[in-house]
């Protein structure tokens, strides 16, 4: 077993190039998801790194190695592994929906912070994760807060169906709903306006003109309609930030994620909108804005 371990190990060290957007994945973390994937069990690389390695048979050996084929042909390991842990939650993925990154994950924690704040004044906090990919942000609030109703919305209708099976996957039927939609489009109706406590996005922001420049292990596998956000990479986070007061309570909350270098033009944006009481904004570790959140007048 140690013996195979070594051999793979010294096959990825020269073929490999590890994305920066994914710091979960390295070549041992690399290995044991798709060990374990061989051996019949699906986990992310965040997961496989805390199991110990099950003895392999010679036909689960064959997998491996064919495993290991397609990871250096630029198939991305969570598309083999058939999973990805965001916020400490495994979730389905597949080539239907972006891959949860872990810098979503400050979009994350931001918005678990105003559900919490929000729990202490209503018994039951409405949710609106739109352009919700394989549903990881809105569903990763639902399994953390025991009292949310969340809707989700993506354009994409194969990310739909994967967020239906994510929530079929984490037991989050009586909690979550998803629906094919264009931002709020399939949501449009006074049952909605006006209801929604907390929105909560990852939108596309790459400009168009970048999209196909990205490494191929993204543009290649990922789809494009998850990262395109026009000529200047901000024409859907515009769109959402007019369309989400109709939806929100008073003091209700919009929090979305934005590119490197966006975070204080779009700030300007908000501000001068006129639609909020406030407008704040987290950053990454290396000081830029990544995260802004916004409540309602």
């Amino acid at each position: 077993m140690e013996e195979l371990f070594i051999k793979i190990s010294r096959e990825l060290r020269h073929s490999l190039i590890f994305l920066k957007d994914k710091p979960e994945e390295n070549i041992d973390s690399t290995i044991r998801a798709l060990w374990h994937k061989a051996y019949g069990n699906s986990v992310s690389a965040e997961k496989a790194v805390h199991l110990p390695l099950p003895q392999l048979s010679v036909n689960q050996e064959n997998i491996l190695q064919q495993l290991v084929q397609q990871r250096m042909r630029g198939i991305p390991l969570a598309h083999l592994t058939g999973r990805q842990n965001f916020m400490g939650i495994e979730f389905k993925c597949d080539p239907r929906a972006l891959i949860p990154r872990k810098e979503t994950e400050i979009l994350g924690r931001k918005s678990h912070e105003i559900c919490l704040k929000l729990s202490k004044e209503k018994s039951v906090i409405a949710i609106f994760d739109v352009c919700c990919g394989s549903g990881n942000l809105g569903l990763a609030l639902a399994s953390k807060h025991p009292n949310v109703k969340v809707y989700l919305s993506d354009l994409s209708p194969g990310a739909v169906e994967l967020t239906k099976e994510n929530i079929d996957f984490l037991k989050l039927g009586h909690k979550a709903t998803a629906k094919q939609s264009d931002l709020f489009a399939g949501f449009d109706s006074a049952k909605y306006w006006g209801q929604i406590d907390l929105i909560v996005c990852n939108p596309p922001y790459i400009s168009s003109s970048k999209v196909p420049k990205m490494n191929p292990e993204i543009a290649s596998h990922e789809p494009a309609l998850a990262f395109d956000g026009g000529m200047m990479g901000i024409k859907l986070i515009q769109k959402l930030i007019r369309e989400s007061p109709k939806f929100l309570s008073e003091n209700g909350w919009l929090i979305f994620e934005v590119g490197v270098g966006q975070g204080s033009f779009i700030l300007q944006i908000c501000e001068k909108s006129g639609d909020w009481e406030f407008v704040t904004s987290a950053k990454d570790t290396s000081g830029n804005i990544r995260v802004i959140a916004a409540c309602c007048k």
